[in-house]
């Protein structure tokens, strides 16, 4: 379940590294649809500009898990 939009941050996500362009506490995976706060998000696509859970959202977005 996503979190109300005022918890929801806007990132741009880089190489290594994001940018926080509206402020907020978690951004949601685009897989699972988890709320990530952001002191733990270790997991996005520069290409997608997408954040995930963890290594298996990630690799399941790549399609490389089921």
């Amino acid at each position: 379940m996503a979190k109300p939009a005022s918890e929801t941050a806007t990132l741009h996500y880089g190489d290594g590294e994001f940018a926080v362009l509206k402020p907020g506490r978690t951004v949601i995976c685009a897989v699972s649809g988890k709320a990530i706060p952001l002191e733990t998000l270790r997991y996005w696509s520069v290409s997608k500009q997408q954040a995930y859970a963890g290594p298996a959202e990630a690799f399941q977005s790549l399609g490389l898990l089921p």
